[in-house]
């Protein structure tokens, strides 16, 4: 932390109006209603304010505004005394990695993610890439940036590009045995985002055949906003794969911090069924490990975990919620069945690299395609997949279920919204963090007509709008 440049003066400027875009764990707004260079400077100002780092990561993605943006915060940390460390275009779990690796006091990548084109945004994390949310300091940048006053540094920061590539390109490969890698065609979505900067890296390491689609970084997203949550952005990976006949397929979001994977037929597989593979790969390598994993879809990820000598340990939904205890149980490996999985060598932070990479290694190493591996699990323990609804009320819809459901529960938990248990099914009822939505989700044992039923009656109970 800072603590030979100390403040001299206090520089006071006007009030601003309220900052808006500050959400659960990031901020994001409309270019340039929301967020502007002259926000972004303030935002930089203000953390630097808050954190008192001597040291700062400065990543961006490949919106046309990041660049700006990204200047503009960078001003505001030199202009705080910070040294500010530009690593350029990247992906958010890069910044994530310069911060850890390189011993920073902090992070800030300037992405949207999946979010329209009109939009931008910034993630935040402190030292050892510890996240900063709205209960750990968000709320205080926000409240620091509206107030517009800031102290003057006895001296200017410095600016230096870093270079953190080649070594991020290494950690990756750690995760691998390449000497058991064999030849696989493997279908590659980018989504104009920025992943496909690191396939082209990683490629000459690997034995795969790489069909790359919507390959080159394009800020204007001719081919869509990068979200393979949405169906109608998974069609061009599933042609290609079936065109192919590709072994599997991934696609990230544009900051290349999920990734998405469709087994040889073209079949988009849902993220908690992924989750129970990678538990078994790490459970493997290290017996009786602890495995962090979010209430909404459980009953498969718990099965693989004990059946192999693990130890479940239940989370939040959310990235702050995840990694926080991740660091409180030193877990190998956890997961959100939202694609996001975090690895404790990797800063206990999320990766969608990683994830692609140990399922084709698994994918070798047992001879099986990827239907085989997940097929079994699909079977054993079907799920509905996330549905969203917009309510007027999400607190009072949740009650409203909870009443209907109460009396036949086996066990009611809150961990996050609300999740019960009966025999043969439960399911998951949560408020969204970052939107205006109710999210449900459904599993049952062994049985799709009793999920697909219960889903039915839920969504009934529910009501509202459909939402993506």
């Amino acid at each position: 932390m800072n603590s030979d440049r100390q403040p001299s003066t206090v520089n006071r400027q006007p009030a601003s109006a309220p900052i808006t875009g500050f959400k659960a764990y990031d901020y994001r707004g409309r270019i340039p209603s929301e967020l502007n260079p002259d926000v972004a400077y303030r935002i930089g100002r203000a953390y630097a304010e808050f954190l008192k780092p001597q040291r700062v990561v400065v990543g961006k993605d490949i919106r046309l505004s990041s660049e700006e943006l990204a200047d503009a915060l960078s001003r505001g940390l030199l202009d705080s005394g910070v040294d500010v460390y530009d690593i350029g275009l990247c992906g958010t779990e890069v910044v994530y990695f310069a911060t850890f690796s390189e011993s920073m006091d902090g992070g800030i990548m300037v992405t949207a993610s999946h979010n329209p084109p009109d939009y931008n945004g910034m993630k935040f994390v402190r030292e050892e890439s510890r996240p900063i949310s709205g209960d750990t300091g968000l709320q205080d940048i926000k409240r620091i940036a509206e107030a517009n006053a800031f102290t003057t540094p006895t001296a200017r920061g410095k600016k230096f590009d870093l270079d953190v590539k080649r070594n991020y390109v290494e950690h990756l490969l750690s995760y691998l045995d390449i000497a058991k890698l064999k030849k696989l065609k493997v279908v590659v979505n980018a989504g104009n985002g920025g992943a496909g900067a690191v396939v082209d890296a990683l490629e000459r390491y690997l034995p795969f055949e790489f069909i790359k689609i919507n390959h080159q970084p394009d800020g204007t997203f001719p081919n869509g906003v990068p979200n393979p949550m949405l169906e109608e952005n998974r069609r061009s990976t599933i042609e290609a794969i079936r065109t192919h006949k590709a072994d599997c397929g991934v696609a990230w979001d544009g900051d290349y911090d999920r990734c998405f994977l469709f087994d040889e037929n073209g079949s988009f597989i849902e993220g908690y069924y992924i989750v129970g593979l990678l538990a078994s790969v790490f459970l493997k390598r290290e017996r009786g490990a602890r495995i962090v994993h979010d209430p909404r879809l459980t009953w498969a990820t718990l099965d693989m975990i004990e059946s192999l000598g693990g130890e479940a340990v239940m989370s939040k939904s959310g990235h702050a919620f995840m990694k926080d205890v991740m660091r409180q149980a030193d877990a190998i490996y956890g997961d959100e069945m939202s694609a996001h999985h975090y690895f404790r060598e990797f800063g206990y932070c999320d990766s969608g690299q990683i994830p692609w990479l140990l399922v084709t290694q698994l994918m070798c190493e047992s001879g099986k395609r990827l239907s085989e591996l997940v097929g079994e699990r699909i079977e054993r323990f079907p799920a509905s997949g996330e549905i969203n609804r917009k309510v007027d009320d999400a607190k009072a819809t949740i009650k409203r279920v909870q009443d209907h459901y109460q009396s036949a529960a086996r066990s009611v938990d809150f961990t996050d919204g609300l999740s019960m248990e009966f025999d043969g099914w439960r399911f998951n009822l949560r408020a969204s963090n970052t939107e205006p939505l109710i999210r449900l989700n459904v599993e049952s044992r062994g049985d799709r007509q009793l999920m697909q039923t219960k889903t039915a009656e839920l969504l009934a109970l529910i009501g509202g709008e459909e939402a993506h």
